[in-house]
């Protein structure tokens, strides 16, 4: 590892319970926030995490000035739990609606930055269960407390079954090596794929967001260019715990995770490409007569950075 990257293990890591909410409510001032959740199908999990934001960060002790669901086209009843727990609730097609929807997490966290208008956004996953609202406090203790910090990345324990950090295995499998490979500055993030994350919104509003599952991935290589390693940060939030997706769920997620370093790799002068990447992938189940082919396409459609959309002015544009 890098003796900068170390350096920055020692400085920038922290933990969600060295930001005490008194702290920071001394801290916020006249700074507002944001907690977005981008949401399809999870009306299991997603009511219960904005009844706990709104009850302790919005009621109880005025940190969160404003919590959005972001309905990415969910067939159950996602919307209705959400709003009926207290959240503003946006579909994410009703968002800037002149321009050609795309699909994808990423979609609905760049439409966010149109819909919102806090200078601070928090994102949680609406599939956590045994969610605390530390996730939140922990998220904002760096950006409230420092204000050269620009964005901080949650790291947890991911159990699957009995093993206490079996969980993340794309990351473990894709994102770590190709980090360590071709941005090792970026090797010091403990789970670099976490779906819990913070920014301010002067920088997210200045990069662009890939819509699929190489969101994460894309924003910490695209905001590390943007600002520098030291103004990224990372909170030890505990343990998360969630729904986990089949191996050939995964497969899926990793190849749209290997789209995106393509194209960073490309766009920062790191490579001489020779050849277009395919934008398919292959997969096999075993059926009546033998090994069966599935072709999907794992294409990685990108939204530019929001700040250069027409009408845009760095806060809500409905």
């Amino acid at each position: 590892m890098l003796p900068e990257v170390e350096a920055w293990l020692r400085g920038r890591t922290s933990s969600s319970d060295d930001w005490p909410l008194p702290g920071l409510l001394k801290a916020k001032g006249g700074t507002t926030v944001s907690v977005v959740l981008p949401a399809r199908d999870e009306g299991e999990t997603v009511g219960e995490i904005v009844t706990a934001i709104r009850s302790e960060l919005v009621e109880a002790v005025p940190l969160v000035d404003e919590l959005v669901v972001i309905d990415s086209r969910s067939t159950d009843d996602t919307a209705a739990r959400a709003a009926e727990a207290g959240a503003t609730v946006i579909a994410q097609d009703e968002i800037l609606p002149d321009l050609k929807p795309f699909d994808g997490k990423g979609e609905a966290l760049w439409k966010s930055l149109a819909v919102t208008s806090g200078d601070l956004l928090v994102f949680i996953d609406a599939d956590l269960r045994e969610f605390r609202t530390s996730f939140v406090t922990g998220l904002l203790g760096p950006l409230l407390a420092d204000p050269g910090v620009v964005y901080v990345k949650g790291c947890y324990d991911r159990p699957l079954r009995d093993a206490q950090n079996g969980g993340g295995r794309v990351t473990e499998l894709v994102a770590r090596p190709l980090l360590n490979l071709h941005w090792p500055r970026l090797a010091g993030f403990v789970q670099p794929l976490a779906g819990e994350y913070a920014g301010r919104r002067s920088a997210l509003e200045r990069v662009p967001f890939v819509t699929g599952y190489g969101v994460e991935l894309g924003l910490l290589i695209d905001l590390l260019e943007l600002s520098g390693l030291d103004a990224l940060a990372q909170v030890d939030l505990g343990r998360r715990v969630h729904s986990h997706q089949s191996t050939e769920a995964l497969g899926g997620m990793a190849a749209q995770i290997l789209q995106t370093a393509w194209s960073r790799l490309e766009r920062q002068d790191m490579m001489i490409p020779l050849h277009e990447p395919s934008a398919t992938l292959a997969q096999f189940r075993r059926g009546a007569s033998g090994h069966q082919a599935t072709v999907r396409d794992v294409a990685v459609a990108e939204r530019p950075p929001m700040i250069t959309v027409p009408g845009y002015r760095s806060g809500p544009a409905r």
